[in-house]
């Protein structure tokens, strides 16, 4: 295994998952309030789980995202 041509890969892979989630979050957030169906104020929970089946890799993450 080359470690610069992973360490590079794994970089790229989580930039695309960042800017992915957070357009994603924005947008959905976004049309709730729009909606109603969400009230102005925070926290929403919020929960990233990765997988890769090759290695046998599950990995949870919990958060919070305050809106004011």
């Amino acid at each position: 295994m080359n470690e610069d041509v992973f360490n590079m890969e794994v970089r790229k892979f989580l930039k695309k998952v960042g800017v992915t989630s957070q357009r994603e979050i924005e947008q959905a957030v976004r049309s709730a309030l729009q909606a109603g169906r969400l009230p102005p104020k925070g926290p929403l929970k919020a929960k990233v789980l990765l997988v890769i089946e090759e290695i046998g890799l599950r990995h949870e993450i919990d958060g919070a995202i305050e809106l004011e």
